[in-house]
């Protein structure tokens, strides 16, 4: 059993909705994310999603595009990653941590570490650093099934983004190579856009625990703690992203992890 199965079982033995935050690595200033992610464990967070910066994202709204850049500027790249996770693991070696990106750093990374290889480079360097689970935007399930076996085999989730467009049959392929949980984008569009609309997803979730068997996070437009609570109570994972982000731009270095730790607090209390 992985990690993040593990966290995920238990929390919901306990009745509990997980709390999954997301930063960028590498932002809004390159040593701090270690730091960072020990101050949102020490908040409530289960689950941390780390985001690899990329130059060409398809998914990230404006704010995380942002900080995206920013980290690149920096010369965070994977490789930077990994090593960060690495020093997390030194002193937390029990919250999951999820890679959340795109493909294109994963098959350089590959290329540059060793092409061919098995398990692939980035496979056995991720397992080695401590991470848990990755949620690779533009991954299509129906192309993964070969990728996801090796992850499992080294412990690793495969996590993917359902949407309200998402149709039963697109449910059921995900269903099939998904494991740890799956990530319900909770409006049409990009991280940080739009509103969310509560009673829209509470009818969504039946449709998709209907076809996956694993627990459904989530994200996109949770941005306070009355719309955590309110999705808490019908999801078994809430993901926060944008207003981490935003909350920690232009903070000094010295205050960055007590605004995440503040804020994320606020919010577990809100989802108990």
């Amino acid at each position: 059993m992985s990690r993040i199965q593990a966290t995920m079982a238990a929390l919901q033995a306990q009745g509990k909705t997980a709390l999954i935050p997301y930063v960028t690595a590498g932002f809004p200033f390159a040593d701090v994310t270690p730091e960072l992610m020990h101050g949102m464990v020490a908040a409530g967070a289960d689950i941390i999603e780390l985001g690899v910066p990329f130059s060409d994202p398809s998914a990230d709204g404006p704010v995380i595009q942002k900080a995206g850049e920013k980290a690149l500027s920096f010369g965070v790249g994977l490789l930077q990653v990994l090593g960060m996770v690495r020093s997390f693991r030194t002193q937390d070696q029990a919250t999951p941590v999820v890679l959340m990106g795109y493909a294109n750093p994963v098959e350089r990374y590959d290329i540059k570490h060793g092409a061919g290889a098995t398990p692939s480079a980035f496979i056995r360097d991720a397992a080695a650093a401590g991470v848990d689970g990755l949620l690779i935007v533009d991954y299509p399930p129906e192309e993964c099934t070969a990728f996801a076996a090796e992850l499992r085999a080294h412990d690793l989730d495969l996590i993917f983004l359902l949407a309200p467009t998402s149709t039963t049959e697109r449910m059921a392929l995900v269903a099939r190579v998904a494991s740890g949980y799956v990530y319900y984008v909770s409006l049409k569009g990009v991280t940080g856009a739009g509103t969310l609309d509560v009673q829209a997803v509470e009818a969504m979730l039946p449709r998709i625990r209907a076809q996956v068997d694993v627990p459904v996070g989530v994200g996109f437009g949770i941005r306070d703690a009355a719309t955590a609570r309110a999705i808490g109570k019908v999801a078994d994972a809430v993901v926060i992203g944008s207003k981490i982000i935003e909350l920690i731009d232009n903070q000094p270095r010295d205050r960055v992890t007590a605004v995440a730790h503040d804020f994320l607090k606020d919010i577990r209390a809100a989802l108990d």
